[in-house]
């Protein structure tokens, strides 16, 4: 179960601050105390910090104590239990649960990433790139390489194997950057084949640690459920122990696949990283304006939709002589993939942004098109591979970069992002392509954002913004 806060930080506070003064209510752990027992539950982990309580029993308890339906369901093969109505809780703590997760544990995203299928490619004018390659195009600041700094990634399935880690590093010359698989929820790294979700934990690790090669790395290893993602995010953002400031997300799902307490639950924590200044990034999805949602209507990612995590989209990106000559929005048709973007149904307008239904999608893009993909490896095998999912690493990575420049977190970037001026030359417009039903233009749009970073001119931006306010 997921507690509301007492109270939410006005401003950038401590681990340590924010579990004394931000977290759960322990008045309200002692209601949901009596509440297990009274209906023979267990109380497992309680974390005031994290506003998360664990209760466990059989399905029988589970449904009296919260009069649901539960039933079990084969999925493609696999049987899962599923909640088909309204969770009740008593009144005396209803106004002070903000959602309980796992009474159903059916598959809740997908990993935002597309192999390149040589033998299919389209395109002449199609190119591979390393990830240090791809970060040079977009200027990413040198002579730092993000020591000081740990970046989380979320992985709600597949696993790393070191040997991938150690021959790949060597062969781009660069230091093997230190990786943690943090277990949480009973997961494990558990690799298995190149045609898993291990692309998606390599490609991962593979880009931050080679566009941040000094930076720590953490990998929070989940079960693919709402509630294996919440405790994946909440463990990362309250992790003591390594500390990120920096997540990536390259899973999600159409805001339609996910209850609104789970969106709430998520965006909420969301909400803490930021008071903890730590940036989120999450992929905004790999199939358009529908999201892969095939009713006609056009529909956003989630998380990437939450106005607290920075919505990361995909272009095209092509080079000669190792500088941008073409980007555009990602989009290789009905059958390939394109950049997500759109309004969300979810969540309404940010103040920091300036038009729309809903809070847009995405914030900022990044070369995600697997014809101008990224050179990974693999459980062995060189693969290239695109999509969102290696936008929100790269960003991660250059995020990284600039909290060691300036020597502090940038933390909640999006507002500053909005407000900077175009002729800060921080972010590179992209004004071709479509993702679908929205169409790239000057300024913000829900084709790509406000566009693709330059890293050097990004962190001069950040660094004058820093000088200004302490005059």
């Amino acid at each position: 179960m997921i507690l509301k806060p007492k109270v939410r930080a006005t401003g950038v506070v401590s681990r340590e601050e924010f579990a004394k003064a931000y977290g759960a209510d322990p008045a309200v752990v002692t209601k949901l105390e009596a509440f297990a027992k009274e209906h023979g539950l267990t109380v497992g982990e309680v974390s005031l910090a994290r506003r998360t309580v664990k209760i466990s029993g059989s399905a029988a308890q589970l449904s009296s104590a919260f009069n649901v339906q539960l039933s079990q369901h084969e999925i493609d093969g696999h049987t899962y239990r599923v909640r088909t109505n309204s969770i009740h809780v008593p009144e005396d703590i209803a106004d002070s649960i903000e959602a309980v997760l796992g009474l159903d544990n059916r598959p809740q995203a997908r990993a935002h990433f597309r192999v390149l299928n040589k033998p299919n490619k389209a395109s002449a004018a199609a190119i591979s790139y390393t990830p240090p390659q791809v970060a040079a195009l977009y200027q990413f600041p040198t002579g730092v390489n993000g020591a000081g700094q740990t970046v989380g990634i979320i992985e709600l399935g597949g696993g790393y194997k070191t040997a991938d880690l150690k021959n790949y590093f060597a062969g781009l010359k660069i230091a093997e950057p230190t990786v943690t698989a943090v277990l949480v929820d009973k997961a494990t790294n558990a690799p298995t084949n190149a045609n898993s979700a291990d692309g998606e934990v390599l490609l991962d690790i593979e880009v931050v640690g080679s566009v941040a090669p000094g930076a720590q790395i953490a990998a929070y290893f989940t079960p693919n459920t709402d509630q294996g993602f919440q405790d994946a995010l909440t463990t990362a953002i309250h992790d003591t122990t390594h500390k990120p400031s920096v997540i990536s997300i390259s899973w999600g799902g159409p805001e339609s696949t996910w209850t609104a307490q789970a969106m709430t639950a998520f965006d909420s924590a969301a909400q803490d990283a930021a008071a903890l200044g730590v940036t989120i990034c999450a992929a905004s999805g790999d199939s358009g304006s529908s999201d892969g949602v095939t009713d006609g209507a056009n529909h956003v990612d989630f998380p990437a939709s939450s106005p607290h995590i920075l919505a990361c989209g995909g272009t095209s990106l092509q080079s000669s002589g190792g500088a941008i000559i073409s980007e555009t929005v990602w989009n290789d048709g009905a059958q390939g993939g394109a950049g997500g973007g759109g309004y969300s149904v979810q969540f309404p307008l940010p103040s920091w942004q300036k038009s729309g239904s809903g809070r847009g999608v995405p914030d900022v893009s990044g070369d995600a098109d697997p014809e101008t993909g990224y050179k990974v490896l693999v459980d062995g095998q060189s693969m290239v591979i695109g999509g969102t999912s290696a936008v929100a690493p790269l960003w991660s990575g250059l995020i990284a970069l600039l909290n060691q420049s300036l020597g502090k977190p940038v933390g909640f970037l999006q507002p500053t992002l909005y407000g900077l001026p175009a002729s800060s030359g921080a972010i590179g417009d992209i004004t071709q392509g479509s993702n679908g039903a929205y169409s790239a233009g000057p300024g913000w749009d829900a084709a790509s954002g406000l566009g693709s970073p330059d890293g050097v001119k990004l962190l001069a931006a950040l660094g004058g913004l820093g000088r200004r306010k302490s005059r």
